[in-house]
């Protein structure tokens, strides 16, 4: 067993909130990094950093508007799995909710994104990820086979 000290860390909490877009036939979209951009080249889920004072369903929704153009209601996010990871210089914490619904016709804000693809659940391991959404990957490859 590890003792608290184990868990004290002079890393900051970053808190960013990310979706799984699962479409009619179970794919689920993914973003990649822009190469600039600290784990840049890397496949994650679409979403970002929780301002402070707002609600990470909130700023879910308004990531969503921002990278993809996607009009998602805060009642469309589905609490489905979180990512605690911690990295050289600060600790991520991250929900991931699963959104079947949205508005709009998906495109990219170069900023946010450089490509994006549609895959199969178990095909997710096949992208280069940032090692925080890894479980997510495997919950989303558990629920796909549930």
């Amino acid at each position: 067993m590890q003792t608290s000290d184990t868990y004290l860390s002079s890393r900051r909490l970053l808190l960013v909130a990310a979706a799984a877009l699962i479409d009619a036939s179970g794919r689920v979209l993914i973003t990649q990094r822009p190469q600039h951009k600290q784990l840049g080249g890397l496949w994650e889920f679409p979403g970002g950093k929780v301002e402070p004072g707002e609600a990470p369903e909130l700023a879910l929704v308004r990531e969503l508007k921002e990278e993809l153009g996607l009009t998602v209601e805060p009642d469309a996010l589905d609490p489905f799995a979180f990512a605690s990871h911690a990295y050289a210089d600060f600790h991520l914490l991250m929900p991931l909710y699963v959104v079947t619904r949205w508005q709009g016709e998906i495109h990219l804000d170069a900023n946010a994104a450089q490509a994006l693809t549609w895959a199969e659940p178990k095909a997710l391991r096949d992208y280069p990820m940032p090692p925080a959404d890894m479980v997510l990957v495997d919950r989303l490859i558990e629920r796909s086979a549930a």
